[in-house]
Formats: C-alpha cells, sequence, structure tokens
C-alpha cells in the first residue's frame, strides 16, 4: 500500500527552530508500517534530532535498502534527497554518495536482515572507511517483510511465529562494529525516546561513520500455535476470495531506561527483554574497556554512547579529496583528457 501524503497544515504554536522550521517541516508521508511498531518510533526520534539540530532539509540525503526498517526514510524529511537501493546495498549506495558530494548530511536507515545478513560486507567497508554517515539499524530479530523468519541478529532459544526455536547464535551489530574498529558506536531502545533523540545528535555530528543500533519490537509476529485464531490457523482454514492480510493493531511499547540497575521491558508477546544504560563513569574512548563491560554484561541489553574515537581520519581525509563536493569539481579537472591519463601512465611503464 503506498504511503498518505499528509496534510501540511500547521498548528501556530508549534515551536520553531533556529532556520524558522517547526517539527511538521522534518516529516514525510504518513506510515504504512503496523500501528506499534518500533520502527515509527525510531523515524519520530530522527524527526525530533533533526529538527533540534536546525539541519537544512535539502541538505540531507537518506538511504535504505529492502525490509521493513527500509520504508522509514519515506516517513521523515520529505524535502530532502532519497534514494531506497538494492537489498544489503544501501551502505555501499552511501558510499559512492558521499564520495561526490560531502556537503550533505547522509542518513541510511537498515535493519537487521538488510546489514547483517545479505548486507554484512557492505557495511564493514563502510566501518572501513569511515564514511561520515549516521546508520541506524533497527533490529526486531526476524525478517517482517517475509513473514518473521529469524535474522541473523536472533537470539540463541527465541522462538518464531510457528513456535520453532531459534538455535543459531546471533550477530551482535555493536561488537561487530568494535571489532572491526568503528569510531561511533551506540544502542538504545525505540520507545526511549529521551536517550535516542540525544544519541541521534551525538551520531549526526561525530566525524565518521556512526552506528547506532535500536532495539525495535515486532508486533505481527506474535500470535502462538493451538490458537484457531492465530494467523498460522486462519491461513490453512480459510477460503480466500481476495489475497488480504490483517494485523490487529497494537500499542506502542514505551520505556524510559532508569540510570542505575537494569529496566525490564515486555515485549507484546510476553517476553520480557532487560535493559541497562551505562553508568555515569563509564568511558567510551577506551575500545577494550567498552568490550570488556559488554562481554561482562552480555545478559542484558546495554544502551547509550557505548564507543566513540574522534581522531580518527574518515574517507575523505583519508583520500585528500578537494574540500568541496566533487559534484562542484569542474568536468575539466575531473576529466583532464587523455594526453594527462598517457603522462600518468608512463610512471608505471
Amino acid at each position: 500500500m503506498p504511503s498518505i501524503a499528509k496534510p501540511v497544515a500547521v498548528h501556530p504554536s508549534l515551536h520553531r527552530n533556529a532556520l524558522g522550521l517547526t517539527v511538521r517541516d522534518y516529516e514525510g508521508a504518513m506510515s504504512t508500517l503496523c500501528a506499534g511498531c518500533g520502527h515509527d518510533s525510531i523515524t519520530a526520534a530522527i524527526i525530533r534530532a533533526l529538527w533540534e539540530l536546525s539541519f537544512e532539509p535539502h541538505m540531507i540525503a537518506k538511504l535504505s535498502g529492502i525490509g521493513c526498517s527500509s520504508k522509514t526514510p519515506t516517513y521523515f524529511v520529505s524535502g530532502a534527497h532519497g534514494f531506497n537501493s538494492a537489498h544489503g546495498r544501501m551502505a555501499a549506495i552511501a558510499t559512492g554518495a558521499n564520495a561526490a558530494n560531502r556537503e550533505l548530511t547522509y542518513i541510511g536507515v537498515s535493519g537487521d536482515g538488510d546489514s547483517l545478513s545479505i548486507g554484512l560486507g557492505h557495511m564493514c567497508h563502510a566501518i572501513r572507511r569511515n564514511v561520515k554517515m549516521l546508520y541506524v539499524i533497527e533490529n526486531n530479530g526476524v525478517y517482517g517483510l517475509t513473514k518473521g523468519q529469524f535474522s541473523a541478529s536472533a537470539d540463541v532459544g527465541s522462538k518464531s511465529k510457528k513456535g520453532e526455536a531459534n538455535r543459531m547464535a546471533p550477530l551482535d551489530p555493536v561488537a561487530l562494529a568494535l571489532s572491526i574498529g568503528a569510531t561511533f558506536v551506540a544502542r538504545s531502545f525505540s520507545g526511549d525516546k529521551e536517550q535516542l533523540v540525544p544519541i541521534l545528535k551525538a551520531a549526526i555530528a561525530h566525524r565518521g561513520f556512526a552506528l547506532v543500533d535500536v532495539i525495535s519490537p515486532c508486533v505481527t509476529f506474535n500470535d502462538h500455535n493451538g490458537s484457531t485464531k492465530s494467523y498460522l490457523y486462519t491461513r490453512k482454514h480459510i477460503q480466500r476470495t481476495t489475497e488480504a492480510d490483517f494485523v490487529p493493531p497494537a500499542t506502542e511499547i514505551v520505556a524510559s531506561i532508569g540510570q542505575i540497575g537494569t529496566t525490564s521491558v515486555t515485549m507484546h508477546d510476553g517476553s520480557v527483554v532487560s535493559f541497562r544504560a551505562v553508568p555515569k563513569d563509564y568511558d567510551p574512548r577506551d575500545r577494550q574497556k567498552v568490550y570488556n563491560y559488554l562481554q561482562d554484561h552480555k545478559d542484558e541489553i546495554a544502551t547509550g554512547l557505548l564507543y566513540v574515537d574522534e581522531s580518527v581520519a574518515n574517507m575523505h581525509e583519508m583520500n585528500q579529496t578537494p574540500s568541496s563536493a566533487l559534484s562542484h569539481v569542474p568536468y575539466e579537472k575531473l576529466c583532464p583528457g587523455a594526453a594527462a591519463l598517457d603522462e600518468l601512465q608512463e610512471d608505471f611503464r
């Protein structure tokens, strides 16, 4: 179903940022995701972060791959540049776009399937190149568009919609990013906007690749075996006259992660997830200590700004590209002609 355009009416009481824009100016189309989906909460947090930072909409480039998560860019900053790439290829497209025009602010939105399965290699090389961008993983542990199969981030023992238990160890994007040299790593929960918005603002301001892993509950695949009202039972016994589907609306899960101890959040299917905010004396600049902290709390989901290093050169600094965007460099400089190429080739003969 296509997204629906929002009405343009703006209430006069809405606050304006330094550019004179309201939050409505950073919104996109109406969401067609399931009611209560955590991804919509992430969209709201991105909108709030961009509005508070007073970014010019036309200087933003939003990118995605394939999946429920990859629909998210449609729902924020309708005035931005946008590109929906092939499955798992968003990081590669973002790298090329960033190489051509470094003046834009790049926001990539992906999912645990899009980034940790088919797109794993592309994401790793974007981290390795330290491409200046915000890379959000909307992490729910399932393939939402293809009816709830386990993704690469599903925990051992978690059960699918059909009651099958996952037996494979998960890929942790935070541990992976730390191990291959990421310069900004953070994790949050879609239902904790108070924590997520500042993390997103810090990630956007980072001078390199900023990975933000956001645990985002899926509301659709919570029914159980044995129920005559379950999707599985209905599909086996229904007489179809038209091909249709129905997802019952659910309430958005909202929780504030406390500064001390763990915060337990009950998901739509009754399962409980434990979150922990990093302590006040936590040092996000020591990669080994960060990795050890995550290992010590591996039974919980550590949230907050986990690691940051502003000293590493980003892709443009490594390659000594011009200070202005390549898209503004005259054609004659980008392509000096056959004679210049022949002269260059002489050095290799």
